[in-house]
């Protein structure tokens, strides 16, 4: 289907040895990356649900389940263009919600950086070998929920970020309460979209072992950097982001 806004075509991949195909449309004319999330959000849910197939094929059951919030309480890596998304979305909002979210990001953000933890992930020496693990592990213990948690449910759950999508457990849910590998199986996705987005959409000077934006800094930093990402084509940003994908050139 073609007209003058939306053009749609098929993708075909191999996922884990399985194929699977996507039909996606996109805008013709040039966007924002941000525009795009949408159609990154279909494709995530995609590979995701390739991946609950899997563990139940294998006889094994996925944990997640509604009221279930124990990791909203995690970091929730961004890639820059979602910390833009979700700004534009709180700005949406309708008094009195839009003054309560912002005073729940104020609060977070005031939290963590009376404690150093934006500065102990800036100022990480190692983060690839330990430090990470030791990092996060530190933000999840001060149990300050996501902003958009209310009675343990996400209440952006259709607008929900890329990692959010991606994070599965098959251990029983109530381990979520202590974080730690023995305790968490989580599901290992063969592709993680969100990771793939942070390396397209990142243009500020970004710590190289820290390439994301924490989902409660999401505001503050919106608000620091004014938006100047480039204007796209719809098929352009498909190419960027399945070239980076597949380490290869996509045909025109």
């Amino acid at each position: 289907m073609e007209n003058e806004d939306w053009i749609t075509g098929n993708i075909r991949l191999l996922v884990g040895g399985e194929p699977l195909e996507l039909q996606m449309t996109v805008p013709v004319k040039p966007v924002k990356p941000q525009r795009m999330l949408p159609i990154f959000q279909q494709m995530t849910d995609s590979f995701v649900g390739m991946a609950e197939n899997s563990v139940e094929s294998a006889g094994g059951k996925i944990s997640c389940g509604k009221g279930c919030g124990a990791c909203c309480r995690q970091t929730i890596p961004l890639a820059e263009i979602e910390a833009y998304q979700i700004a534009e979305m709180v700005e949406a909002f309708p008094e009195p919600r839009r003054r309560e979210i912002k005073t729940r990001f104020e609060t977070a953000w005031h939290h963590f950086s009376e404690i150093g933890w934006f500065e102990r992930l800036d100022n990480c020496p190692d983060f690839s070998h330990g430090e990470r693990e030791k990092v996060v592990l530190d933000y999840f213990r001060e149990g300050v929920p996501c902003p958009f948690l209310e009675d343990e449910i996400c209440s952006i759950h259709q607008m929900r970020p890329l990692a959010c999508r991606e994070y599965l457990v098959t251990s029983p849910a109530e381990n979520c309460a202590e974080l730690t590998a023995e305790n968490v199986k989580t599901v290992d996705l063969p592709i993680k979209p969100s990771e793939t987005m942070r390396k397209i959409s990142n243009r500020r000077n970004l710590n190289q072992t820290v390439n994301f934006v924490p989902l409660v800094l999401a505001l503050e930093w919106a608000q620091r950097f004014p938006d100047d990402f480039p204007e796209k084509t719809g098929e352009h940003w498909m190419a960027d982001f399945f070239t980076t994908l597949t380490k290869s050139e996509i045909p025109k």
